[in-house]
């Protein structure tokens, strides 16, 4: 597979993917300020803000944090390169590149996609914005469904989900690292209730976490299972599993093939076996905050790591060759 097609699959799924993460986390806000206290409503979009890193972005061109403010940004502002707008666009772009290595299906889903965000009118959106985030998030899963039913299986479609689980991690770990930090300090009580679950609803988990059988609402049980559960697939463990096994599927089994082993590998390997192994209460209360900065700081290398190993189009200069020849002879 030629490095500029892989680039565009992995790229095409994590756009799509970031466009349904924010749209989830917006419509879990605002829901959840429908039942908070007013003092909670005050400080509750700066939050949002946080998960997506884009704090400095964001003070550039606004100087308070409410819900007008950060829709907009995270909706359609043009200078955000995260915008819901701006992910759909270039998911389509990344798509159209390699139309041929896509199916129809698919290619049509993003297509609606793309018009529904161009179209939209933005001011009748901003006054009731629900309708719109079903509709980015039900064409996302569509698109994953789509992708799981109409492709062939091979490293194309292990590039789109290489993608979408390093993004749906990266996002995991974000909402898990702010939305726990502020339970924390918090006391037991309705308001910690309703940010646990507000936590879980963010990364679609709320359902999945009860069928745990957990009967109380406490912020270790909830943070052990959106970073260590090896089944719920927006798990952070989960996902960054099925990273790796789609490593192994496109670069070749490493238990068979040990001479092969490269660093996306080698380092996704770690990161699996070190949370599979992780007592949770090592990391809970005040160390959960640098254990996370540091588990995202190794996300992004081995993102690096995949741009380098798999997207690298250097190519060796032609009056190279002539010289090898050269010292050969």
């Amino acid at each position: 597979m030629l490095s500029r097609v892989a680039d565009a699959l992995y790229w095409m799924s994590r756009y799509v993917e970031r466009a349904e993460d924010i749209t989830r986390i917006l419509t879990v806000n605002f829901h959840t300020l429908l039942d908070a206290p007013v003092e909670i409503s005050e400080h509750a979009w700066q939050p949002i803000i946080a998960i997506t890193g884009d704090e400095k972005l964001y003070r550039e061109y606004y100087q308070e944090y409410n819900a007008r403010n950060v829709s907009e940004f995270l909706l359609w502002n043009s200078n955000n390169p995260n915008a819901v707008t701006t992910c759909i666009t270039m998911a389509r772009e990344n798509a159209r590149s390699v139309r041929e290595q896509i199916s129809s299906e698919m290619w049509e889903n993003l297509n609606r996609l793309y018009f529904l965000v161009r179209d939209l009118n933005r001011e009748v959106s901003g006054h009731g914005p629900y309708e719109f985030f079903d509709q980015i998030r039900y064409g996302s899963w569509a698109f994953q469904g789509i992708t799981a039913e109409t492709m062939t299986h091979g490293d194309g479609y292990e590039f789109i989900q290489l993608g979408k689980h390093m993004e749906r991690a990266d996002k995991t770990v974000r909402t898990l690292d702010v939305k726990y930090a502020a339970v924390n300090m918090m006391s037991d009580g309705p308001e910690t209730s309703l940010q646990l679950i507000a936590m879980l609803r963010s990364c679609s988990a709320f359902e999945a976490f009860r069928k745990t059988g957990a009967s109380n609402m406490q912020a270790d049980r909830v943070a052990e299972f959106l970073l260590l559960n090896l089944e719920f697939p927006r798990a952070a463990a989960y996902c960054l599993h099925r990273v790796l096994r789609s490593i192994n599927q496109i670069s070749g089994d490493p238990l068979r093939q040990p001479h092969l082993l490269n660093n996306p590998q080698r380092l996704m390997g770690r990161i699996c076996a070190e949370l599979e192994y992780l007592d949770i209460g090592e990391v809970l209360d005040q160390n959960m905050h640098p254990f996370l900065v540091q588990l995202l700081l190794r996300l992004n290398h081995v993102g690096s790591e995949i741009m380098q190993t798999y997207f690298n189009t250097q190519v060796i200069l032609p009056v190279k060759y002539p010289q090898q020849i050269q010292q050969q002879q």
